[in-house]
């Protein structure tokens, strides 16, 4: 979704345009008050103009929709059936009440409404997904394709063993200066994490050394070919010479992915998980894995312990003393 995010459209009838309205304004409120970012403002569009299409097709007013009308939507969506095209997911039908439940709130605090229809149906459970981490050998393959005798390879080399070897997601690489890489002292200042909290994160002798070749051999060059101050800093830069993209930097990692042989089991935080479930694998306490991946809650992090059963196994059978016969 781009441009405006209104939810006028030919299909909805006349009778259903205030409560358009309403939508808009409430898209407005998270974007100008709440400071919520793009793609979830447009999510919320998304959601909320599947809501309304099933309110119009089937005669309901959306300022007076009760509980009941929620649930038939809720459990259509669930099978695909209109205003659907395929059944969504879990947690797709989890966010979609999310998206719903907020816009209610929102018109019961503006005087929209006078009962809210989502107050008395519960939070669907969302499957917990396991993280998808791949072995050492797996991760050596792929972060060792990109030729470190080629000027972009240096620059991918580089980006690799900086998402393995620090655990920080795609859209923190990106958004990292030059200034932010302290090589010397071994450190990279995060500041792009979510909810905009800086952290410090240490860096392996490897990814420093590829770091520092492709800084020194690399960037300058790629930096040469902006035509304005496009770069501004940043430390990974695209072939024309500005800031390299969340969605440049994933298609790279994609076509290593496929080199390796590893494209159905690489996604876009395969090395941040792996790089947690190796830690945890090796004895890391989880405390500090939380504190390196940036999680606010322990419990995030948690689910890595999910896919680590055998090392807790081997500790366990290491340490308790009556464990062994």
């Amino acid at each position: 979704m781009s441009g405006s995010l209104s939810t006028s459209s030919p299909e909805i009838p006349p009778a259903q345009q205030g409560a358009g309205r309403v939508i808009d304004e409430f898209i407005s409120h998270l974007r100008s008050e709440r400071g919520l970012a793009a793609n979830t403002i447009s999510a919320y569009g998304r959601d909320l103009a599947l809501w309304r299409r099933h309110c119009a097709s089937n005669g309901i007013d959306l300022r007076a929709a009760q509980p009941g009308d929620l649930t038939d939507f809720l459990d259509r969506v669930r099978a695909g059936a209109a205003p659907a095209s395929t059944p969504l997911a879990p947690s797709s039908v989890a966010r979609l009440l999310v998206s719903i439940r907020s816009l209610y709130r929102f018109m019961s605090r503006e005087g929209y409404v006078q009962t809210d229809p989502t107050a008395t149906i519960g939070s669907p459970a969302r499957p917990r997904s396991i993280p998808k981490a791949i072995r050492l050998d797996q991760v050596e393959a792929l972060v060792e394709l990109p030729r470190t005798d080629d000027l972009l390879g240096r620059r991918d080399r580089a980006m690799l063993e900086t998402l393995y070897g620090t655990g920080v997601r795609i859209s923190e690489l990106v958004a990292l200066d030059v200034d932010d890489a302290d090589l010397e002292g071994g450190s990279l200042l995060v500041r792009a994490g979510k909810g905009s909290k800086s952290r410090h994160v240490p860096v392996g002798r490897v990814a420093r050394e590829a770091i520092a070749a492709y800084v020194t051999q690399t960037r300058t060059v790629l930096a040469g070919r902006s035509d304005g101050p496009r770069a501004r800093g940043a430390l990974f830069l695209n072939g024309r010479g500005g800031r390299l993209s969340r969605q440049g930097c994933w298609k790279i990692i994609k076509a290593y992915a496929r080199r390796a042989g590893l494209e159905e089991v690489v996604s876009p935080h395969t090395l941040r998980h792996s790089f947690a479930t190796h830690l945890l694998d090796r004895g890391a306490d989880i405390r500090v894995v939380q504190e390196l991946l940036g999680h606010a809650s322990l419990t995030t992090t948690q689910v890595y312990t999910l896919v680590s059963a055998p090392r807790l196994r081997e500790v366990y059978l290491a340490a308790h003393p009556r464990a062994r016969g």
